[in-house]
């Protein structure tokens, strides 16, 4: 269906994400945003896999959210491009580049569970890209609800600076609505509705110091952001809430202040106020700093904003298959119009690509355009070299965006097609699949043949494989789930390599001195051009023996694992200006990097998982017993209502299996959360041990 833009208000536009710990119920909150904005007329439930937004059979059939799913919706005159997140850690890259493209977001906490490990992570991504963020304190109809106890995590585990602008009208079975702070009224909503109308009543007697004392507190956290309301508290007067709606919305936009709000999306209750929250206290397009980039050729910075006018700039953070047009390309515009059939750059590529169609999602759906401006989030189809995290802008005034990050993967998976015919269908999904999702790999081993492919999870793992038999009817063999080491280095070692040699008539010659010392944990790899000022070696030759240091990380020197947290340092170059060669200088690279790598003193490294283990209190004592039999660090242990959190960091390889062990354990009841936290070097015993079983000796 093709339909036109309408007006382009760039002030009511909010571009937002709805992200949460899995379990928390986000994407059932956005089920009654779309309900209540009309985009739907029946709410779905996620358990019975009626959902909108959790489209792909995997996510029906299980009950969670695997991949983030876009939509357009209209509340009060204001468009909202929603995207809704996945939960579930393995699929946290969704989350990371969602985030990194969006304005505002709606962090949804289970009220009985609170502050999450998800939730952590997701904070930090939040923080990390700088986006004004309001809390739905979600499920305070369950039994264990605990508003209170939620906000204090926040400001205690999150070092939020927080304060709800609305509090729960009772909790458990008991809550039938919220008390509205800023207007100090009762917002009640019926069962039989489905939420749709909203009663508003004064609030009761028994209910109006606890009102009253919430409401002061709000006040006296706000009043650094406005000088009138300052004032005015300071002078016990009556503050207009204009002035509380101003100072909110620049606290939030500001990151200094996040407002908290309560509901429980199941029931339909409080997600109104939250529609209105977005729209009063999270930001539009313009309100926020210019976007920073740099010129492809020149490496100066350049800003841009969202003003039709300007050069177009927008960034592709998102890449997904399409049945009926082939593949789309999300993208969110930060400057000028992007029109069907115009032609822009991608700077990485160095290759023009051209829109053949705009699009405005709804999950799976699509509603065509012919154009639209900066600020606006749409897919495209016809991007045929755009990868996630790409630039795509204009050829004549070009710019490059910083680039997206993502987490290595920590397990990997040996995979064979069970028929030979299967063998192309196999690589052509698993090629898709790294093209949609930079958390998954795929290599062949090139000493056993074998087809390894990576993730971050056994879960990730089985959606890969189930997708493949379902989107490409490809049948494989799996092994059993391994353990992806690293490798890195322990001190500083320089080398120096010469390739001087005739292939045929074609003389190759390049010398190459790098530096290689380790990097702090967590940073990666970095590799600094520090040639002297005078040398005068092209761009192109430079480029080469940066990309040949990036291709030789992939495998180290004890066991041939990707290389970690390390420091390359390009000190020198020889070359002879006749017989320039790519091909020698990257021949030269490697040989050097071999060098110093082999003799910095390489380790293995091991990935260990932050895990939150819940389980009854009479289970406790069985289940740190276990954990610690698999060589995990406790933490701490932490109360809830639903049980006992015990906290512990832990080796993956100890933890294969664990879902059975600690059902065994706890009848059932029990349950765990488990995520990447570091890298660490493995222990001496277990390094010898893996590599006599890896090599034999």
């Amino acid at each position: 269906m093709k339909i036109d833009n309408c007006k382009f208000d760039l002030s009511r536009i909010r571009n937002i994400g709805i992200a949460a710990h899995i379990d928390a119920g986000k994407t059932t909150t956005t089920e009654g945003f779309l309900y209540y904005a009309g985009k739907i007329h029946r709410i779905g439930k996620v358990d019975d896999g009626t959902a909108q937004m959790d489209w792909m059979d995997q996510e029906k059939e299980r009950g969670i959210t695997i991949t983030a799913a876009a939509t357009t919706l209209y509340w009060k005159d204001y468009t909202f491009n929603l995207i809704d997140t996945p939960g579930h850690v393995d699929f946290t890259v969704e989350v990371e580049r969602s985030l990194r493209v969006l304005d505002g977001a709606v962090i949804v906490l289970c009220s009985v569970g609170g502050v999450e490990p998800q939730t952590e992570t997701i904070w930090r991504q939040v923080n990390n890209y700088k986006v004004p963020r309001v809390v739905f304190v979600n499920k305070m109809d369950r039994t264990g609800a605990d508003f209170k106890h939620a906000v204090t995590m926040l400001q205690e585990k999150l070092k939020a600076k927080c304060a709800p602008i609305n509090i729960p009208w009772g909790e458990e079975d008991k809550f039938c609505g919220v008390i509205d702070l800023l207007n100090m009224r009762v917002l009640r909503w019926s069962d039989e509705d489905q939420g749709s109308e909203v009663e508003v009543l004064p609030i009761p007697d028994e209910l109006s110091n606890e009102a009253i004392d919430a409401r002061e507190n709000l006040l006296e956290m706000l009043a650094e952001y406005d000088d009138e309301l300052l004032k005015l508290f300071l002078d016990n007067s009556e503050i207009p809430i204009e002035s509380i709606k101003r100072a909110i919305r620049k606290g939030t936009i500001e990151h200094g202040f996040v407002p908290v709000l309560a509901g429980s999306a199941l029931k339909h209750k409080g997600i109104q106020p939250l529609l209105d929250a977005v729209v009063d206290f999270l930001p539009s397009p313009e309100e926020l700093p210019p976007v920073i980039g740099i010129h492809p050729k020149t490496g100066m910075q350049i800003s841009r904003i969202p003003d039709p006018k300007k050069p177009m700039s927008a960034l592709a953070f998102k890449v997904a298959t399409d049945k009926y047009v082939d593949r789309l390309t999300y993208l969110r515009i930060y400057s000028g119009t992007i029109k069907v059939g115009g032609q822009y750059l991608n700077p990485r590529t160095r290759r023009k690509e051209r829109i053949q169609k705009i699009f405005r999602m709804h999950s799976n759906k699509r509603d065509e355009i012919r154009s639209t401006y900066g600020g606006d989030v749409v897919a495209v189809a016809g991007l045929r070299t755009v990868s996630t995290g790409d630039t795509l802008c204009d050829p004549n005034k070009p710019i490059v965006f910083e680039e997206m990050m993502f987490p290595v993967p920590v397990i990997f998976v040996a995979v064979e097609p069970k028929t030979k015919a299967e063998e192309e269908k196999m690589f052509r999904s698993l090629k898709q699949f790294s093209i949609e999702d930079p958390t998954f790999h795929y290599k062949e081993d090139p000493e056993t043949g074998q087809i390894i492919i990576s993730g971050m999870g056994e879960l990730h793992l089985d959606i890969i494989l189930d997708r493949m038999r379902r989107e490409y009817d490809v049948e494989v063999n799996a092994g059993k789930p391994q353990v992806a080491y690293r490798e890195t280095i322990t001190k500083t070692s320089k080398a120096h390599a010469i390739l001087d040699r005739y292939v045929g008539e074609k003389k190759l010659y390049a010398e190459v001195i790098l530096k290689v010392e380790p990097g702090q944990v967590g940073t990666g790899v970095i590799i600094n051009d520090r040639l002297p000022s005078d040398c005068n070696l092209p761009q192109p030759y430079r480029d080469a023996i940066v990309a040949e240091c990036k291709s030789s990380m992939e495998n180290g020197a004890i066991a041939g694992y990707p290389l970690l947290d390390l420091i390359v340092n390009i000190l020198d170059v020889t070359f002879d200006e006749y017989h320039l060669s790519e091909v020698a200088f990257s021949m030269a690279t490697s040989q050097a990097f071999i060098q110093a790598v082999r003799t910095a003193d390489p380790v293995i490294l091991e990935p260990v998982m932050k895990i939150d283990v819940i389980v009854p209190e009479n289970n406790l004592g069985d289940v740190i017993g276990d954990l610690v039999s698999r060589t995990a660090e406790i933490q701490g242990i932490d109360h809830r209502s639903d049980g006992e959190v015990i906290l512990a960091i832990v080796p993956l390889d100890h933890m294969f299996g664990y879902t059975t062990i600690l059902r065994s354990l706890t009848r059932g009841l029990g349950f765990f959360v488990m995520q990447f936290s570091h890298y660490r070097r493995l222990p001496k015993a277990k390094e010898e041990k893996l590599l006599f079983r890896i090599k034999g000796f």
